[in-house]
């Protein structure tokens, strides 16, 4: 049983790549948590694509064992946090489940965007903040001048901010100490009724759900019967225990303390993350608050590239949302494409990451239909229609008008080239809300389309300012703006996964983009096949993809033309029967590159 003032519970928060795993790995290190032979970089990254790619999608939790200079054992609970605005849902509910947070800054590149956002979240939840600056071993580091940016952009004091250098061990026992002494410790009751918020779960093949918990009041113990507020199911506790990364089996856990438990619960749906879990016997009073559901943003088909593997997507699917419960799945049919689904993500990292899950994880290839987002249809009978897809836009003639999803987006940006930065959102129709400087960066604040942003907008952002800008956005309502569907026919077909809702005063040069790409990526066919781009009735742009010709005229020599003429004639009508009957593969990679226009 450990001492409620000898607990800390903490975060890591900071933007992408300025080294919360790494940090982490040296605060595990350091401890001995470890052992040395089984230490690896990023250790609490598990997944395979969160180590490909260097970024965290997980919020992951240690229980680390320290014994400070002053001679007393502590107990430390860390959150290693995602730092990507997808996943920022992750980020604040590991943020209720503590009582600090370890605001990591790199020290050559300042504050950023994420930085920003992530900090409010911790300041939101009412934490004690820390900020310790990372890489101070590079010669590009600049610890003054950040610490008075911190100072400035987010008003609060680094002047006792800790020197770190996470990949060489440099400040790593002050920052230990600044946790024991500077981090409060959590407040709760041991005789109190049970009351332990829901922080996350996941799916385990062999344990069933495994479910973190931050035990707020009360004890739990091994065999108790806990009871879920939220959906009133109740359980039996097989299992209790800590991560110490590996999991750790433990008697029982006191209040302040987070650890895992396991009941028999057959899938995540059945665990609401935010839900309070108490005693079947002896509830407690008043459950705990809880958090929003995540909502998606960014919608896209997923079908299988063989209509033979649609079952293998549906069984891959469901065990993906077995540890992932923030994308939502519905099926749909295409004419082009078949039996696919339509997923709803968190934003454009999310779905690609989802997407490289299955065709790794499951071995199945799929096509990806363009991403859009949630548009309200406002009827003139007076409803509203949520639209996902643009292929299942109404009948134009029952429309009073469209409303679309606006993010409100910071960026932060050096000077030089905040020229780009304000053009490309000025070409994205966006409206600036504000501009401020902090040192030689610009802040600046925009209210964007989002739309406009799924495609490639920060792709984009990354190019026209050499990687230097850093990106951050909030939902912001939704505005009436004058849109219409663009369909693309192919042969006089139209490809339900290349229609997209587009601006009418873009339309034309969208369209003549796509008609222009696809006519370089669709390989020719035994006949001619036109590529048009239409609204409504309307043609707004075509390229016509020239037949394979075979010289049939070859073995005509000399006499008399009539012959050549009838074997022309007769290629001819063929070709025009083909046209007819024929059908036109589209290749996997055209769709994929047909969506990525850039502007």
């Amino acid at each position: 049983m450990t001492d409620l003032s000898h607990i800390r519970n903490f975060s890591i928060v900071a933007h992408i790549d300025h080294g919360k795993s790494t940090l982490a790995d040296r605060l595990i290190q350091l401890t001995g948590t470890v052992a040395e032979r089984d230490m690896s970089a990023q250790l609490l990254d598990a997944m395979d694509i969160e180590r490909e790619r260097g970024i965290t999608i997980k919020a992951n939790t240690v229980r680390i064992e320290y014994q400070a200079l002053n001679g007393e054992q502590y107990t430390l609970n860390l959150i290693d946090t995602p730092g990507h605005v997808d996943f920022a849902y992750e980020v604040s509910r590991s943020m209720r489940a503590v009582e600090g947070s370890l605001l990591v800054v790199d020290s050559t590149q300042g504050v950023e965007a994420q930085t920003l956002a992530n900090v409010y979240q911790a300041i939101d939840a009412g934490h004690e903040i820390v900020p310790v600056l990372n890489k101070i071993d590079l010669p590009a580091s600049e610890p003054e001048q950040v610490c008075a940016q911190i100072e400035d952009v987010i008003g609060i004091d680094a002047s006792d901010a800790i020197m770190v250098s996470a990949k060489t061990g440099i400040g790593i026992p002050d920052v230990l100490e600044a946790i024991v002494h500077r981090l409060p410790a959590p407040k709760g009751d041991r005789d109190a009724p049970l009351k332990a918020m829901l922080v996350d779960s996941y799916y385990d093949a062999y344990l069933g759900v495994v479910v973190l918990v931050r035990i707020v009041d009360g004890v739990l113990k091994k065999g108790d019967r806990i009871r879920m507020i939220n959906t009133k199911a109740t359980y039996p506790v097989d299992r209790i225990g800590v991560f110490r990364p590996q999991m750790e089996m433990i008697d029982e856990l006191g209040p302040g303390e987070i650890g895992f438990l396991t009941a028999s619960i057959k899938q995540v749906a059945d665990t609401a993350v935010g839900d309070t879990i108490t005693h079947e016997k002896r509830p407690c009073a008043k459950p705990l608050p809880g958090f929003a559901p995540s909502q998606p943003v960014v919608f896209c088909g997923l079908f299988p590239v063989d209509n033979a593997e649609f079952e293998d997507l549906r069984d891959a699917i469901s065990k993906l949302r077995l540890n992932d419960a923030s994308f939502s799945t519905e099926m749909e049919t295409s004419a082009a494409l078949g039996f696919g689904f339509r997923c709803g993500f968190l934003g454009l990292l999310h779905l690609e990451v989802i997407r490289d899950r299955l065709e790794r994880e499951y071995d199945i290839d799929l096509i990806t239909t363009a991403p859009s987002v949630i548009y309200q249809v406002h009827m003139r009978d007076g409803s509203i229609l949520e639209m996902h897809n643009p292929a299942d836009m109404p009948d134009p003639t029952h429309i009073d008008h469209i409303e679309e999803p606006r993010i409100k987006a910071t960026i932060m940006v050096p000077d030089e080239y905040l020229g780009d930065v304000l053009k490309l959102c000025q070409d994205r129709r966006g409206v600036q809300m504000d501009l401020t400087y902090a040192g030689s960066r610009a802040m600046v604040v925009y209210d964007l389309p989002l739309n406009e942003v799924v495609f490639d907008f920060y792709d984009r952002l990354k190019s026209v300012t050499k990687g230097y800008a850093s990106f951050d956005y909030q939902m912001h309502g939704y505005r009436e703006d004058a849109l219409v569907k663009m369909q693309i026919l192919v042969n006089d077909e139209p490809v339900d996964a290349l229609s997209t809702m587009v601006h009418r005063d873009r339309a034309d040069a969208r369209g003549r983009g796509m008609v222009e790409k696809l006519k370089e990526l669709i390989p020719q066919h035994m006949f001619k096949i036109p590529i048009q781009a239409a609204i409504g009735g309307r043609i707004i742009a075509r390229e016509t993809i020239s037949a394979l010709r075979k010289d049939v005229t070859a073995k005509c020599y000399g006499g008399d033309a009539t012959r050549k003429r009838k074997l022309l004639d007769k290629q001819k009508a063929g070709k025009k029967k083909m046209r007819q009957f024929g059908k036109v593969e589209i290749p996997q990679q055209a769709f994929i590159n047909a969506l990525k226009l850039d502007s």
